[in-house]
């Protein structure tokens, strides 16, 4: 059986009441932040979360995810709009009004409590009882692992352990959201691959709505339902893992989601869903047209795993390169093809390629696995006002 198919009695005690529903729970409407006025970190945004539903904001720095989450949390105040929680307000509502927990970067974790007094903290300040709180705690720290590390100080627990004791606390007073800003951000690799998944099943055990906070692309697509990709304080898409990494619809997305190889070039010629695409400096490919007009500037972006060395099928595309580089990475190796116009592709192929490198190679693609998008002008960080649609 899977995780979803077997709750422990801890998780299922510690399961929020509202959880069963499938129905909308928050809601952004044409919310905005701004800190002086003129610049926004958050422009018009319109979301909405399902209930029990695992949404991860992802974005650089600076692209609003944080202060989205901030302000649905309570610690900021949206300029502009109303955030809504079950259907009410709670856009004015302070944070410890709006039953939610929230899982900190730094742990947050009181260092002269013990780790049953941290996670039983948000039920004594609720004036639980001490045998119900005594229960509870012990359920969530059953429920992350750590009921013997019960009398132990936060700083005699290691990085992971007091993350999942942070968990618990969030846990415990079962409330109707939680939010995690960057919550495994302080964590070594295999540490937070680990956490990853921990995470991942127990809010698939409980069914609780998690709002995610992260930077880290593949921690995106491993944990969540749907992620909303942040740039310049706007959703630049939002879809399921697969429908980012596969059907990105920008050129921004394409490059923020996985890796990925990105040709400059102009449109040529448009016919029906594809466009042909001269490349600056010489070559021409055919790919997907998302946006782009004829005549005007554009990116085309393929994926590595994408790229064969190998003639190409009929109606493909096919560069002439030359191996400028091989990196080995145990299951496969990524080879650097220079094209002639010098721009640079990476190819993921199998472990047993032999091709040296200063070998001639023929780099071919299916039309279909290339996406041609108009040419950002940048990426930079808040958004003015001026210009912006209202």
């Amino acid at each position: 059986m899977s995780a979803s198919q077997v709750v422990s009695p801890a998780v299922a005690a510690l399961a929020s009441p509202a959880a069963a529903s499938g129905q909308g729970f928050v809601q952004f409407a044409d919310v905005e932040k701004s800190y002086d006025g003129r610049t926004f970190a958050v422009t018009r945004m319109n979301l909405t979360v399902a209930r029990g539903e695992f949404l991860t904001l992802l974005g650089p720095s600076g692209s609003g995810k944080t202060t989205t989450l901030n302000m649905l949390a309570g610690f900021e105040r949206p300029t502009h709009g109303t955030i809504t929680l079950e259907g009410q307000p709670v856009d004015r509502l302070p944070p410890y009004e709006r039953n939610i927990g929230m899982v900190f970067q730094n742990y947050a974790l009181f260092p002269h409590m013990t780790v049953e007094e941290n996670v039983g903290f948000p039920l004594s300040v609720r004036q639980t009882g001490k045998a119900d709180i005594a229960a509870r705690v012990a359920k969530a720290l059953d429920m992350v692992r750590l009921r013997q590390f019960g009398d132990r100080r936060p700083t005699q627990l290691s990085g992971g352990q007091q993350q999942r004791v942070a968990l618990a606390r969030a846990l415990v007073f079962q409330p109707s959201l939680v939010l995690m800003d960057e919550p495994l951000g302080a964590l070594d690799k295999k540490l937070r691959e680990h956490m990853q998944l921990e995470i991942k099943q127990i809010h698939t055990m409980l069914g609780v709505t998690i709002v995610y906070v992260t930077h880290d692309q593949s921690e995106a697509l491993t944990m969540s339902d749907r992620v909303a990709v942040f740039n310049n304080g706007d959703i630049s898409q939002l879809g399921s893992p697969d429908d980012l990494y596969n059907t990105p619809q920008s050129s921004f997305v394409a490059s923020f989601i996985g890796e990925n190889n990105t040709l400059e070039g102009v449109v040529d010629r448009i016919s029906g869903k594809e466009c042909r695409v001269r490349l600056n400096g010489g070559g021409e490919i055919t790919a997907l047209a998302i946006g782009v007009a004829q005549g005007s500037a554009c990116h085309v972006a393929v994926r590595p795993e994408r790229l064969a060395l190998a003639p190409a099928a009929a109606g493909g595309n096919a560069l002439a390169a030359t191996v400028g580089g091989r990196i080995y990475l145990g299951d496969h190796l990524r080879l650097l093809a220079r094209l002639a116009n010098d721009q640079v592709l990476t190819v993921k192929v199998g472990p047993e390629a032999t091709m040296a490198n200063g070998e001639a190679v023929t780099v071919s693609c299916a039309p279909n696995d290339c996406r041609a998008f108009p040419a950002d002008a940048g990426t930079g960080g808040a958004t003015s006002k001026q210009g912006k649609s209202k």
